[in-house]
């Protein structure tokens, strides 16, 4: 949820645009959905008008006119809190009591402990990119003469969306768990040069299926050089021999110009220095790098071949298969906020499912799916200055294993009890989302199972039933996170206040103007 604050002069100005049609005719149904007791005694959920609007600005602005405050940069609070628009349609009454949620946060209500201030919410249709939205306008006076202080209100509104968003199951747009998202237009752009999905998510699971799958940095440049895409190192300044990150792009049909992304445009765990604290380590290995990394940069054959080269040996499938189960127990002792090792898990297990959907999957399917899904958990706001490499159990033998899958036909029983064992991991990577209270990341990885993984076992060879249910708890959890959140807070009172000056009139100093328009 994204909270955009403006601040101006003009309350009428400001309702009357909002019950207007908008610059482009967008603006359908206006209509209240939240607001202070009195207010919404008098003006219910019915269509705005102009002389509405008129007669909501006039009671926003009655603590000001009544009580002759001066407020230097205008006394008028403007927020809109607006949804991507894949999260779809929220209904009034949710965003009625994410509006009074807000408010009381924001402290422009009786809950600061001081006098409240007036206030509405209104609803009037998508914005033109298809975001469900609503815009709060407030008074910035109390009903006591006092002023609402909106010092650091950009920060706070921010904090308070992060907070909503995990109370009501909305997409965490800035949590701990975050994910760089498509940039305006880019699927459009995408779409545009014929290509199946936008490239900057392809690459995203090709490195990450490469750099699980690789024991050490060469392996990971020849790795990703044979899935057809390319590669090319970004040396030090001055330097040919210092590596500090990397470019990859798809390769073009002939005649086209390449689109790079640098690997923290792909996601902030796909950086050099991140990929580098999974890697072993040595003076040979870092040579042995470079030299791999010139030759991706100048289109020369690889320098040694590895293990990429080489199908692993079959019997390594229970071994790997029983080091994700050992993987699974572990996690039972892992604390929920233990983040940096949750993290590392979802990584490793993105990386299995990325592997295996770049081994299988000529376009993108549920393996694809799974791996782009988890790898939304593998994002921490802030890594270590060092990475830290940990000894234990790992999904990376999976990757290793799934890397080399056969594209096509029904797959093994050794593929199906390994899909078995990741799903084990994604189930308690579920349970972690679902014991924070971060429901709507819980329900995203319980609709990926049941509805893309599913498939995929479906096309397996059947296992014993000795493994887990993956989905009783997962189903819990999006009930939970799709039910209501309780019935609304009544009305309040309905006669209007009385403004009556309080004995010590408080001045602060208000934010910079801005328009009184939506952006």
């Amino acid at each position: 949820m994204i909270p955009n604050i403006t601040k101006g002069e003009r309350m009428s100005g400001l309702l009357v645009y909002l019950a207007g049609p908008g610059r482009a005719n967008e603006h359908t149904d206006p209509h209240l959905v939240a607001g202070s007791g009195p207010i919404m005694a008098w003006h219910n959920d019915d269509q705005l008008n102009r002389d509405a609007a008129v007669a909501i600005a006039h009671q926003l602005d009655q603590a000001k006119n009544v009580l002759g405050v001066e407020f230097k940069g205008g006394h008028v609070w403007h927020c809109s809190l607006s949804l991507r628009a894949e999260e779809g349609v929220l209904t009034d009454q949710k965003w009625a009591e994410i509006a009074n949620d807000f408010m009381d946060e924001m402290g422009f209500t009786e809950t600061s402990g001081k006098a409240p201030v007036a206030w509405v919410a209104v609803r009037h249709g998508h914005s033109k990119a298809g975001n469900d939205h609503i815009h709060i306008a407030a008074s910035m006076v109390r009903e006591d003469g006092t002023k609402w202080s909106s010092h650091l209100d950009y920060k706070r509104a921010q904090e308070t969306a992060r907070a909503l968003e995990k109370k009501y199951g909305l997409e965490e747009l800035s949590p701990v768990y975050a994910q760089r998202g498509l940039r305006p237009g880019e699927r459009e752009a995408a779409e545009r040069r014929g290509v199946e999905e936008p490239e900057r998510r392809s690459l995203a699971r090709k490195v990450r299926a490469c750099a699980t799958a690789a024991t050490d940095e060469a392996e990971f440049v020849r790795r990703f050089r044979r899935t057809g895409a390319m590669i090319k190192p970004r040396y030090a300044a001055g330097r040919d021999d210092v590596i500090v990150g990397y470019s990859v792009a798809e390769r073009p049909p002939k005649g086209v110009r390449p689109v790079w992304f640098g690997g923290g445009h792909l996601a902030k765990d796909l950086t050099l220095p991140r990929l580098r604290g999974a890697w072993a380590d040595s003076p040979e290995q870092a040579t042995a790098a470079v030299a791999e990394w010139g030759a991706a940069a100048r289109g020369r054959r690889p320098i040694s071949v590895g293990a990429e080269a080489h199908e692993p040996d079959p019997q390594l499938w229970a071994h790997y298969s029983d080091e994700v189960a050992r993987l699974r127990e572990t996690l039972r002792t892992v604390p929920v906020e233990d983040h940096g090792t949750w993290a590392q898990v979802a990584r490793e297990t993105s990386g299995a499912f990325a592997a295996w959907s770049t081994a299988t999957e000529p376009t993108p399917g549920p393996l694809a799916a799974a791996a782009d899904e988890l790898s939304k958990t593998a994002q921490l706001r802030r890594y270590p200055a060092r990475p830290v490499r940990t000894s234990g159990p790992s999904a990376k033998g999976a990757s290793l294993m799934l890397m080399a899958a056969t594209m096509g036909g029904k797959g093994t029983a050794a593929e199906a009890i390994m899909l078995r064992q990741l799903l084990n991991v994604a189930k308690a990577i579920h349970d972690m989302h679902k014991a924070s209270n971060d429901l709507r990341r819980a329900r995203q990885i319980s609709d990926v199972v049941k509805h893309q993984l599913a498939q995929v076992a479906a096309a397996l060879p059947a296992v014993p039933a000795t493994t887990m249910a993956v989905d009783r708890e997962a189903a819990e959890a999006v009930r939970a996170s799709t039910a209501g959140q309780g019935p609304g807070r009544p009305a309040g009172p309905v006669l209007p206040p009385t403004y009556e000056q309080a004995k010590n009139h408080a001045t602060t100093r208000s934010g910079s103007t801005r328009p009184d328009i939506e952006r």
